[in-house]
């Protein structure tokens, strides 16, 4: 019998998902602060879409780290970001950093899509 308020350990392909989110965030934030020093107008979209991931992957750990009852659904929309993020950044294909964070995007989209067609 399960004591109150104790929480069955995270699955291992959850603990994998976690860390592709985290992984995912710590990357787009790198990517940003890149783009930023790069400049131009091309790059807004880029942003939009690196602040996006970069929020939505941060949060998505969050919830599946505490069992948000929302996790599954989260992990659906973070996939959809990570999608969006990596087909921004595949627009720059000559730039090492936005091909990195297209590869983390992809790999946590992946695994995302996994989590949120799995119960939590």
């Amino acid at each position: 019998m399960t004591q109150p308020g104790s929480m069955t350990a995270m699955s291992q392909e959850m603990q994998d998902c976690v860390e592709a989110c985290m992984s995912c965030h710590s990357v787009c934030e790198e990517t940003m602060s890149s783009c930023m020093q790069m400049g131009g107008q091309a790059q807004m979209q880029i942003m939009r879409a690196l602040m996006d991931c970069s929020e939505t992957t941060r949060m998505c750990a969050d919830m599946m780290m505490r069992r948000s009852p929302m996790a599954a659904e989260m992990c659906a929309m973070c996939a959809r970001a990570c999608d969006m993020c990596a087909e921004a950044c595949m627009a720059m294909p000559e730039d090492a950093q936005m091909m990195r964070c297209a590869e983390a995007c992809r790999r946590c989209a992946e695994m995302c899509r996994a989590m949120a067609g799995a119960s939590m």
